[in-house]
């Protein structure tokens, strides 16, 4: 049975009651304060005081204060007025029951009511959070395509000037050409003059010159053509060499079979995409992919956009479930959010996923360990978060800031211990 407390004082003016209860040992941890507008608790065991108002009180407003043995009540009046008692007099155990119900139902309406509120703002804040990110995504969208634009524009001006500039290199080679095949017809004709008057001096000597015309004649043209006609291209061949990969550990040491089935396996999950998804069909070909989303999480997060980083993992891992960072940046979201057993189960998930424990992974997992044992420190759970700090220091142990952590958690165990004995 609970010792009710009768020995209290209360002082009032027009507008406020203020009420002393000495409860010994009372502490915010321990004390259970139920107020209404016409009804007072208090449940500290063993200990309880309860009290029926006179009147009704501005229970919002209405104040506690607990320390040194004493709870001191200040309760503003609905209206402004004396009162002749603290409490109702003439009240049987029938009534009191009423009351209490009633104060109860009037509790619980008020909270459905806050939470009601709760829940519409935060639909506010995810709709206002929405259309803020759309509004900067159609500012990016529409920027990257004013680039794309002045770009092709500035593509298509070098493309119209170097043609250009083939067409009056073709025209001057034209041109050189044409004044050279000039000077050698004018070259033939004066030759042709020398033949005809060396003619005169014999009908052998000139066949033998005109003979000699035509053959030089034929040449010529021949050169001609041959040096209008461009040479062939030569034959090359282009060599190619890998270089190979090179594992440092000797090779009895090392997992070069691990390394390899990493691999694969990290290749099969960039090639696992789930497209059949309602949402999809508004979206554009780079909104699809899960590396674009991760690092639109990563740019919201890094705006304390935690909410809307949340939303861009969650459409990437819908599209590939297969992808450890997407799990790991979300953890680090929920923790900002105090979002606990979210971020440990985002947490374990990367580091199901980050199988088999390779080099190519070790960050990514130490990652994982240091934020479920953040996440489990954070719940007072200390002895599970050590063990994933520990971990974390078996990947890298030189690491003062996990050690440093670490051991103020073995420090936080000891006290608990060193309490309980």
């Amino acid at each position: 049975m609970p010792l009710q407390v009768s020995n209290y004082s209360w002082q009032q003016t027009s507008t406020a009651v203020f009420i002393s209860v000495p409860l010994r040992g009372v502490s915010v941890r321990d004390a259970d304060v139920f107020c209404t507008e016409n009804y007072l608790k208090v449940n500290s065991p063993p200990f309880l005081f309860e009290v029926f108002l006179y009147a009704p009180i501005d229970d919002e407003s209405s104040k506690a204060k607990i320390g040194n043995n004493i709870i001191v009540f200040t309760l503003h009046k609905k209206e402004a007025a004396m009162w002749e008692t603290l409490s109702l007099s003439g009240v049987d155990k029938e009534m009191m029951q009423r009351i209490r119900e009633k104060s109860i139902l009037q509790a619980q309406e008020r909270a459905k009511e806050a939470t009601e509120a709760k829940a519409v703002a935060r639909r506010e804040d995810q709709k206002y959070t929405l259309g803020v990110m759309m509004k900067i995504e159609e500012e990016e969208r529409k920027k990257i395509e004013d680039m794309k634009e002045n770009e092709r524009i500035k593509a298509t001006k070098e493309l119209e000037a170097w043609k250009e500039c083939q067409r009056k290199a073709e025209e001057l080679k034209i041109i050189q050409r044409e004044e050279k095949l000039y000077h050698q017809e004018k070259q033939m004709k004066e030759e042709r003059k020398k033949l005809k008057h060396k003619c005169l001096t014999g009908n052998s000597a000139s066949k033998n010159l005109a003979t000699k015309g035509r053959n030089s004649e034929n040449i010529f043209f021949e050169k001609l053509k041959e040096d209008s006609i461009p040479a062939p291209r030569s034959v090359g061949s282009i060599k190619i060499s890998f270089t190979p990969r090179v594992f440092p550990t000797a090779l009895r040491e090392s997992q070069v079979a691990e390394e390899e089935e990493w691999l694969h396996k990290q290749a099969e999950a960039r090639r696992a995409m789930n497209t059949d998804i309602p949402e999809l069909c508004d979206l554009k070909e780079e909104e699809k992919n899960p590396e674009w989303l991760k690092d639109k999480g990563n740019k919201l997060f890094a705006t304390e956009n935690y909410l809307a980083a949340i939303n861009a993992y969650n459409l990437a891992i819908r599209l590939n479930n297969k992808i450890p960072l997407l799990y790991l940046n979300r953890a680090a979201c929920h923790l900002k959010l105090k979002n606990l057993h979210k971020a440990i189960e985002d947490s374990s998930k990367a580091l199901e996923i980050l199988t088999p424990p390779v080099a190519d992974n070790a960050n990514a997992r130490m990652k994982a360990y240091i934020r479920r044992g953040t996440a489990f420190c954070q719940l007072e759970l200390y002895v599970e978060g050590l063990q994933d700090y520990e971990a974390a220091l078996k990947i890298d142990p030189s690491n003062k800031i996990v050690q440093n952590d670490a051991e103020k958690i073995r420090n936080i165990i000891q006290g608990t211990e060193l309490e309980s004995k």
